[in-house]
């Protein structure tokens, strides 16, 4: 996973999700930043933040790249450029 932020400006850090709880009435997403820096970075998730994911994901874009055999057997992802 790569971030990006606007307080950051051009820097771009690598990432792994390293577990997803619920705490609440969130879902708590913990990260762990790896590059340049390690950080662990948390996202509290609500009931409307999750409706809003599965909305953007039932997208027929994201269903085509999730179905895609091609993205199940790579190694290692493309960079995609300046995001």
């Amino acid at each position: 996973m790569l971030f990006r932020s606007t307080g950051l400006g051009k820097t771009e850090m690598a990432a792994d999700i390293e577990k997803l709880e619920r705490q609440g009435d969130y879902l708590i997403l913990r990260v762990r930043t790896t590059d340049p820096v390690v950080w662990k970075v948390r996202v509290a998730l609500s009931f409307k933040d999750i409706a809003t994911v599965l909305k953007a994901l039932v997208r027929f874009s994201v269903i085509g790249f999730m179905l895609s055999p091609s993205q199940w057997f790579k190694k290692k992802a493309e960079h995609p450029g300046d995001f």
